[in-house]
């Protein structure tokens, strides 16, 4: 029996141009929840402005603390807004204006270092859900936890070529380098705003301790209260020899 094949023509339908979603715009950028504690609060800004400091005179990175960071939509979905603690991105306009960091509004840039100050009732978290999401979600090539309550609670990692965290070794100070920034990460002791701590501070690789502008300040006015003293000093010691000399120091015949 012969089969007839009779060809019929496709109707030719123009695909859906695929349009993906334009991202969230009600973001939200406080969630009015306070700090762990004051001492977490200002080792925060004491973080800032030490990189603010040791990077003076430059405007490509950003340094942020306590800020939200949003880099999904099922993350504002979800409401997770709670960002780092302390962060820095580098190669980035730091002079752009930001309520927060948006990862599609920053062209994909994740930070590059983070710092967690950690509690008593954030360590697990810390330790385990922000490490796995720093590791391999933001790929943060620095990442470091401090408990300002505790001075042997430092501990930092840096991401391996195998994507995957390495602990990083402390120099017999127990301060942790952070190749990214070029700086020292380490403790020091002392009184910033009325409040005497073990404090998260940067040092240069030197192993100079970054001064905030306070000490900046401080430094310069007792270097100028020094060269004052010797000043007064050598004049005292001139009116001594020329007194010795049968000469008044007060009363001096005109040089010719």
């Amino acid at each position: 029996m012969s089969v007839k094949i009779v060809e019929q023509t496709p109707q030719t339908q123009s695909p859906e141009e695929f349009v993906p979603s334009p991202p969230p715009t009600d973001l939200i950028f406080d969630d009015g929840e306070p700090l762990e504690s004051n001492r977490h609060c200002i080792n925060i800004n004491v973080l800032i402005e030490s990189v603010h400091e040791a990077y003076r005179g430059r405007d490509d990175y950003f340094a942020g603390g306590n800020m939200f960071l949003y880099f999904s939509q099922q993350q504002v979905k979800n409401k997770d807004f709670r960002g780092p603690d302390f962060f820095v991105a580098l190669d980035v306009d730091g002079t752009r204006e930001r309520r927060g960091w948006v990862v599609w509004e920053e062209q994909g840039r994740y930070p590059d270092v983070i710092v967690e100050l950690m509690s008593p009732s954030t360590a697990n978290i810390d330790l385990e859900d922000k490490r796995r999401l720093y590791e391999r979600t933001f790929s943060t090539r620095n990442y470091f936890v401090y408990n300002p309550f505790n001075p042997e609670s430092l501990q930092g990692w840096r991401l391996g070529a195998n994507g995957r965290y390495q602990d990083l070794t402390p120099n017999d100070r127990g301060w942790l380098w952070c190749d990214d920034l070029g700086l020292w990460l380490g403790t020091w002791e002392g009184t910033i705003l009325r409040e005497t701590g073990t404090w998260l501070r940067f040092y240069d690789a030197d192993g100079n301790l970054v001064p905030l502008g306070a000490e900046w300040e401080r430094e310069r006015a007792e270097r100028e209260q020094e060269r004052a003293e010797r000043a007064e000093t050598d004049l005292q010691q001139l009116r001594d020899r020329l007194q010795a000399m049968g000469l008044d120091p007060d009363n001096l015949p005109p040089t010719q």
